[in-house]
């Protein structure tokens, strides 16, 4: 059993060895806000009632016995953390879209920068995203909790936490707290002192794929599950999800499509980008990185299209008609490369030391309506995420040296055929998909697998389970047309952010603190 712990929704999923998906049960939650900006704390009491409701609901529908599970264990968003009092009761959650930090960010990075350089080249993480100034908003503004912290989590280790009694850490989520070292796998205590922090606050690592506990009577009681039932350790939902996909080795590389879309590149060593502009993360695999980058709000902004001007491919989906993404991609099909010149600004490549984007629009519209359809603007939006990810990856492959001959491309995005087809065409690489295009949970059950013996490692389990759905060619007629697109997209997107500059737009996104 895998349990995908995720911003939006958390999943149970049910897998046979050979990697079969049997069933699966999903349910949305939200965080809450207390008023206080940026605030996005994790329930932790209501969501594991959402949890264990998922599991039970994924037994039932797979008409599973609780004898019959053989390990479960989890994956879940990165950057979000527990905190614990001695006692090991949960006293503080955050999820990980949470910025209430923004102002410790600014300070952090006016007073100490040389310390984000450390944390940089020791964790591969700026203070962007880190749980550091978190921990130093807690100790401004709640000095009652800040004193009692005894231990800190990641998300997926507080899912199993909650299963076995037993509190530990994997590297491939312990690294996104920025209080991780790349090159250990171990947590680190670089700059810690320096900020007033305590450095006694971290729980055990052990590699994803190792069985550490078992379900507790009480957690079998609440969520259906056998005592007794292996807890195995878990990780980071991105690099599980790689796990799923087969990437498993250094020099492999994943672009993985949903909400946001990561870029994933495997290393064979922990190296750190000069310009601090490329974050670096643990594969969930012992003894390789990766190298990651990310896309804003792609799958977003292809909703937010949807929603607000495709009014009729959703009412013909209401009606039991085709998909409204697949309508759309059929229009786009009819544009031309380079959907007449619109120039769509959504998001920039990643600058993690800078970072932040430009505000939403398309430029270069036409009066023609021809030239300004739905079907235009839809493969406008496609060719862009395109670009972005491939830029990505070459600012990835300036300091790594790392060209992967082929991409994998999994999520939501990879269902759209047209969208596959164009992402070959401006990589000039052949892209895969995987039959299974939602990866995490494979991934997690793979990591359960690994720890009852089913799987002699992650990197076995993944090659083994992992197959093709189609292989798409690049056309390279069109390499010399995307290089100009590019081109022209790079200068727009600047003049762009210069508006955000001078405070004439407003920012797609901006990190916490910029």
């Amino acid at each position: 059993m895998a349990i995908d712990a995720g911003t939006g929704s958390v999943r149970a999923v049910l897998f046979t060895p050979q990697g079969q998906q049997v069933a699966v049960a999903a349910q949305e939650w939200t965080h809450e806000n207390d008023g206080t900006p940026g605030v996005m704390d994790f329930a932790v009491e209501r969501n594991w009632g959402v949890i264990c409701q998922c599991i039970q609901r994924v037994m039932a529908q797979a008409g599973a016995a609780p004898e019959s599970i053989l390990a479960v264990s989890a994956s879940s968003m990165r950057e979000a953390i527990v905190l614990y009092d001695e006692s090991g009761r949960e006293i503080w959650a955050c999820a990980n879209v949470d910025a209430r930090a923004a102002e410790q960010v600014r300070l952090l990075q006016r007073d100490h920068a040389q310390v984000e350089r450390q944390t940089y080249q020791e964790s591969g993480q700026t203070f962007a995203l880190s749980a550091v100034p978190r921990l130093l908003w807690i100790k401004q503004h709640q000095p009652d909790v800040f004193g009692r912290i005894h231990r800190v989590s990641m998300l997926s280790d507080w899912v199993l936490y909650r299963l076995g009694d037993v509190l530990a850490s994997d590297p491939s989520n312990a690294c996104t707290s920025g209080m991780f070292s790349l090159l250990r796998r171990d947590w680190s205590r670089v700059g810690l002192n320096d900020l007033g922090l305590p450095n006694e606050l971290f729980p055990p690592v052990l590699e994803s794929g190792t069985a550490f506990a078992v379900v507790t009577p009480r957690a079998a009681e609440e969520s259906g599950l056998r005592p007794g039932t292996p807890v195995v350790m878990g990780g980071g939902d991105v690099q599980l999800g790689c796990v799923g996909l087969g990437v498993v080795r250094p020099g492999q590389t994943a672009i993985l499509g949903g909400t946001f879309w990561q870029q994933e590149v495997n290393l064979a060593e922990p190296k750190t980008d000069p310009a601090m502009d490329i974050r670096i993360n643990c594969h969930a695999v012992p003894g390789v990185w990766q190298a990651e980058t990310i896309s804003f709000f792609v799958g977003a902004a292809m909703r937010w299209f949807r929603d607000t001007y495709c009014d009729e491919e959703r009412r013909q989906e209401q009606l039991g008609g085709r998909d409204a993404y697949s309508s759309l991609e059929e229009q786009a099909r009819q544009v031309p490369p380079g959907a007449y010149g619109i120039i769509p600004i959504f998001s920039d490549v990643m600058r993690y030391s800078a970072w932040y984007h430009a505000a939403p629009s398309f430029l270069n519209l036409s009066l023609d309506p021809v030239k300004s359809s739905r079907g235009a603007l839809f493969r406008a939006l496609e060719e862009h995420a395109a670009i972005v990810s491939v830029q990505n990856l070459l600012l990835i492959q300036q300091f790594t040296r790392v060209d992967s001959e082929v991409l994998t491309f999994a999520g939501g995005g990879s269902k759209g055929e047209l969208w596959c087809q164009i992402l070959a065409d401006v990589s000039g690489k052949p892209v895969r998909v995987p039959v299974v295009k939602e990866a995490t949970a494979l991934g997690t059950a793979i990591a359960a697998g690994t720890g009852v013996g089913v799987y002699a490692s992650l990197v076995e389990g993944g090659e083994a389970l992992v197959s093709w759905e189609r292989t798409y060619q690049p056309n390279r007629a069109l390499g010399s047309l995307y290089a100009e697109l590019t081109g022209r997209w790079q200068i727009a997107y600047a003049a762009q952010r210069s508006l955000v500059d001078q405070g004439i737009t407003t920012s797609l996104w901006k990190a916490p603190g910029l």
